[in-house]
């Protein structure tokens, strides 16, 4: 099955997409409201907009460097999962959007990278927690703003993963136990993105690591944005070996070509005349 992420709501209704995720919230910050015939896209703790202008909410590492992406390594900002106001108000963007549409995409979830977040509320909370261990700690956290997402998502919760199936690096970069969030949500969408795909082996090296890494169905995302269309049908062969669908991101009339183009070559020297 092929779907496509978009925010032009037009989009959705294309014949040629059997599943489609609507960014509701991104993470420059930007609301939108939610539509019926779509899964709703949340980003929940990517967020350049509230990073502006709450700058206290940032997460910061031990020497108090913000993730930003003013700095080496981030392509936008985040905000601290533990900030009580902004975690809430996610979770009502998400109750919200169920109740439009069921189904739920939570995008950018977890800590931003292995060495955050220091910050005051932090520290405090893991010093008043029963865990020595403070990766476990932020594992719990997580664990927990997922459970609490799910619990308002009347349908289907996606996931978002990091595209690093590595044994124990999702853990220790983000905060993400898999096998606690496997048993939490339906389907994890993991994103290989490349704006060529001018070569595939390492689709296939990453998505057969993710076939051992989480045990629950996930699905692969890829990038459509100026992408040719005969590198963007390749990079869709090869994914869809692996992944439940396979997603295309943000440029639909170019993921409708590639479709088009591998529905032709399906029904090529078809015959239907007498034998």
């Amino acid at each position: 099955m092929y779907g496509v992420v978009t925010r032009n709501a037009e989009e959705l209704d294309w014949p040629e997409f059997e599943t489609g995720f609507y960014e509701v919230k991104d993470v420059t910050g930007r609301h939108v409201d939610p539509v019926e015939n779509a899964v709703s896209m949340v980003s929940c703790f990517g967020d350049n907009a509230t990073a502006g202008t709450d700058p206290e909410l940032v997460p910061v590492d031990d020497d108090g460097r913000p993730a930003t992406r003013e700095r080496q390594y981030f392509d936008w900002a985040y905000i601290c999962p533990l900030a009580e106001d902004y975690r809430n108000g996610v979770l009502t963007v998400v109750e919200t959007c169920s109740d439009v549409s069921g189904d739920v995409r939570l995008d950018d979830v977890g800590f931003p990278r292995a060495e955050y977040c220091h910050c005051d509320r932090c520290t405090a909370a893991f010093e008043a927690s029963a865990f020595d261990d403070w990766q476990a700690w932020r594992a719990d956290v997580i664990t927990s703003f997922v459970a609490d997402a799910v619990d308002r998502i009347d349908g289907k919760t996606y996931l978002t993963l990091y595209p690093d199936p590595y044994p124990g690096h999702l853990y220790e970069r983000a905060g993400l136990d898999l096998d606690a969030l496997a048993e939490l949500v339906d389907e994890f969408v993991v994103p290989l993105y490349d704006t060529a795909y001018e070569t595939t082996y390492w689709i296939e090296t990453i998505a057969a690591g993710f076939e051992d890494a989480v045990d629950a169905p996930f699905s692969i995302e890829l990038y459509a944005v100026n992408v040719d269309i005969e590198n963007l049908l390749h990079a869709a062969e090869v994914a869809a070996e692996y992944g439940e669908d396979v997603f295309f991101g943000y440029e639909a009339s170019n993921a409708r070509a590639a479709l088009r183009r591998l529905d032709a070559e399906d029904r090529d020297g078809v015959s239907f005349g007498p034998e």
